[in-house]
Order: structure tokens, then sequence, then C-alpha cells
């Protein structure tokens, strides 16, 4: 019986590759064994030649078992209306379309917009781009300080004290220490501060959170206030509980404060905010790591205030002002001028915490090629059973430390887009479900997703069916 059935599969697929072969090129009016012929090349292997056969077998094999177990996957009862709401698509290395459904459907991406905000901010920023934080002051005769010193914030998202930084589950965290800025200023000879400390927030603006995000995200602390000059995430309080800072650049200012006085700095006046004299000597600054990092943190942890603070600093850069609609309108730009699929796209924040945020699988899988396995993105990317936000899931051997993804979930939408690791081969996904009931696991779907790419191609051997 298999016998049969693979001498008939093998009779198609020659049929198949007959025609193939057969059928003359567009505008040549010659066949492809008549070009073959033309240009000398009759040490190759013949298209007609039964050596090819069990290749293409294997491949008609893989690919549609693969497509079966997706078909799967998206026709999950369990998904509820999901299943009329939902895109994936997959691709090979060599950019080979394996899989796709509904991929040019616009839904809400939740978190996987966040790679539509790293790629335009390592396009144009550029990945050894850092963001730096200044001290500036007049510093007169014995280190004093006659007047304010002013704390002025370049964007950094990663500011943060150590105690902060540890205070996150996994470990160690990506930071820029805060202590250090304060270390730099006393060796800079500053012994006294008569004035204040005064955090400068200027380089955007002061919109603290979208009015279109629900309450919800804030009240749990989904993300801090922003502020171009954030410190420790811009709460005031992080311990039992997360408080947000009610004037970013005075906490700043305040958290500072306290610094310099730990490393020997008198500081007299209060904490206050304002923007700093633009004539006003740089005494010390400390620097962001490389963008490239900052991107990935915030792609691992799914990081909401660092893609928001990514999103104004090239709406400072490019669109003439630190906002949010000015850093949505550059990233837009970025996505067109390299020709990606921005049919359907919405980007109305960088972190996509906005519901009227639209992506669609064809767009975020042409961002992941855009940069390949080996570009930023995919270095960034949380890693299944591993790292991120990826850490517990995926603990199946099978699939464990053989997928980089990037997670996201808002009620009713769970998205999840990367690279898998297959047998011999790299597959790029972008899978988006909208509508899930509210018992329903997105992650299951995940797993199941996952299994099935890390197995493919599941087929038979070439050399186990070669005539």
């Amino acid at each position: 019986m298999r016998a049969r059935v693979l001498t008939a599969l093998l009779a198609g697929v020659v049929v198949i590759a007959a025609a193939l072969a057969l059928r003359p090129q567009a505008g040549s009016g010659r066949t492809l064994t008549e070009d073959t012929a033309a240009s000398g090349a009759s040490h190759r292997t013949p298209v007609l030649s039964p050596r090819r056969v069990p290749a293409l077998v294997a491949r008609v094999v893989a690919d549609g078992r693969l497509t079966g177990a997706l078909d799967a996957i998206l026709a999950d009862p369990n998904l509820g209306p999901a299943r009329q709401h939902a895109c994936l698509t997959v691709s090979g290395d060599n950019g080979r379309a394996l899989f796709t459904r509904g991929g040019n459907q616009p839904l809400i991406p939740a978190s996987n917009l966040k790679l539509l905000t790293g790629l335009a901010a390592i396009d144009r920023l550029g990945p050894a781009a850092r963001l730096r934080t200044e001290v500036r002051a007049a510093v007169g005769p014995g280190g004093v300080v006659a007047g304010d010193l002013w704390l002025v914030g370049g964007g950094d998202p990663l500011l943060e004290t150590a105690d902060y930084a540890a205070s996150f589950d996994r470990q160690p965290q990506l930071f820029t220490p805060v202590e250090e800025l304060a270390r730099r200023v006393a060796a800079a000879g500053v012994k006294t501060v008569q004035g204040r400390v005064v955090g400068d927030e200027s380089r955007y603006d002061q919109l603290r959170y979208l009015p279109t995000w629900k309450p919800r995200y804030i009240a749990d602390n989904e993300i801090g206030p922003e502020s171009a000059l954030s410190l420790n995430d811009n709460f005031s309080q992080w311990r039992p509980r997360k408080f947000p800072a009610a004037a970013p650049a005075v906490n700043a200012a305040s958290v500072f404060t306290d610094q310099l006085r730990a490393h020997g700095v008198t500081v007299v006046g209060v904490p206050a905010a304002g923007a700093a004299p633009a004539r006003a000597p740089v005494v010390a600054s400390i620097e962001s790591p490389p963008l490239s990092e900052v991107v990935g943190e915030m792609l691992r942890e799914s990081d909401n205030l660092t893609a928001e603070l990514l999103l104004k600093e090239l709406g400072h850069r490019e669109g003439g002002s630190g906002t949010t609609a000015r850093g949505a309108a550059v990233l837009k730009a970025v996505l067109g001028a390299h020709r990606l699929p921005t049919a359907g796209l919405a980007a109305v924040d960088g972190s996509g915490l906005d519901r009227s945020d639209r992506a669609t699988c064809d767009l975020i899988l042409a961002a992941l090629q855009r940069t390949g396995t080996a570009g930023a993105l995919a270095a960034g990317l949380a890693v299944a059973g591993r790292t991120g936000t990826l850490e517990k899931r995926f603990n199946d051997p099978a699939v464990a430390g053989r997928l980089r993804a990037k997670t996201g979930s808002l009620d009713g939408v769970s998205a999840l887009s990367g690279f898998a690791q297959g047998r011999g081969v790299t597959l790029t996904f972008a899978f988006v479900l909208n509508d899930l009931p509210r018992d329903a696991l997105g992650p299951a779907a995940w797993e199941a997703l996952g299994r099935a790419l890390v197995a493919y191609p599941n087929a038979p051997d070439p050399k186990d069916i070669s005539p």
C-alpha cells in the first residue's frame, strides 16, 4: 500500500515538474530545457532527472504536514471568534512562503508592535547610539556651585538605582547606574551645591500617558509616567508595590540629591524641575547601553516605558518634537521607506497598549525578515524556556531554546512572532489572535505553534526514497 502511494506521489511530482520545465519563460519563447542547452550547462542535473524527484517529494510532504498542523491550530474551537480574527504567516530561510492565513488582515498586535518600534529606532538612531544624561552647573572655586545644578534627561529609559534594578524577578537587569553619575560629579570636583538639584525633562513633552489607554494599565503599573528624565521607571516607590511619581523630573532630582550626598556632595536646596540654561557647562554625564541593547531589553522584557520613550526620541530627532504623535509618524515613514506592507497599519503608540493599534502579520513578518536572524531584533527576542517573557513558556525540551519571539497579550488578544529553529532551517513567523474568549488561553496556541515549527521539515529523507 505504501509503495503504491509513494509511486503515485512520485508520478504526480514528475508531471508537475515536467509542466513547469516545459512552460516557456516570460518573453523568451524558449523552454527551460532549451535555455539550459543554449547556456552549455549540460553538466547540471536535468530538470526531469529522477534524482530530483525525492527532494521534491520530501518538500511536498513537509509542507503538507506543516500546513495541516497550522490549520489545526487555527481551527481549534477553543479559540471561539478568534478563528475568524487571526493571522499566521510562516516563511523559510530563503523567504519562501510556507504558510499564510489572513496575512493582510489588520489586527490588534498588542506588544508585537514593539517589533516595529524597535526596527524604526535602530534604523533612524543607529544600533550603536546611546542616550546621554547630563549634569550641568557653573562650578566655582573650591568646588562650590553658587546656584542650581541641573540633571538633564536625554531619554534614557534605563536610568536606575542599583536597588531598583535588583527588585526585578529576572536578573541581572540591564540598566544605567545613576550612582555612577553621582560619582562622576564628585570626581569632577563638585563639593557643595548652594542651590537645588533641578530636573530637566524638556527634551520631550510632558504627556505622561495616552488618554486612550485603559486606566487599568496605569493602576496595575504596566507603565510608569513618561518623561525625558526617567529614573527608576518614574516610580517613587516600588516596595511593597509601585507608586508612580506625581512629578517625574522632581522625583529624579530628589533621588539624585540623595545620591550626591551619599558621595560627599553637600546640597542645600530642595529638589525642583525646570529647563537648564542653554549655556550651562556640562560637569558630568553618563550614557545608556548601545541602542541595540536597549531595544533588546524592550523586546525581551516587553518594557512598555522603553517603547514609548524610544518613540518620543524618534519624534525628537526625526520629527521635530519629542511627542508620541511625531514619533509614530516617523515609525510609519521608516516602514514605508523600506517598502514594507504597511496597508492597514495604525500605530498611535510604541508599546502596543492602545487598542486602536493595528498591524498585519504580513507587516510583522516583513519587519523580522528585514533585520534577519543576525539582526538586532532577533538578538533581543526572548528565548523559549530560557529568558524574558518566554522564560516560563515552552518547557517542552523539543522547543525550549529553539524559538525566539516577541509575545503580546491584551484582553482578548494574543500574539507571538519571531524565529524558530527547525531541522536544518530557520523559520520566520508572525501569529496574532483577536477576539479570544475570556477563558481561552492564547499561549496554548503558542505551544502548539512552537511544536509544529521546530518539527519542520517533517518528511522522509530523500535518500530513503531515491529511485
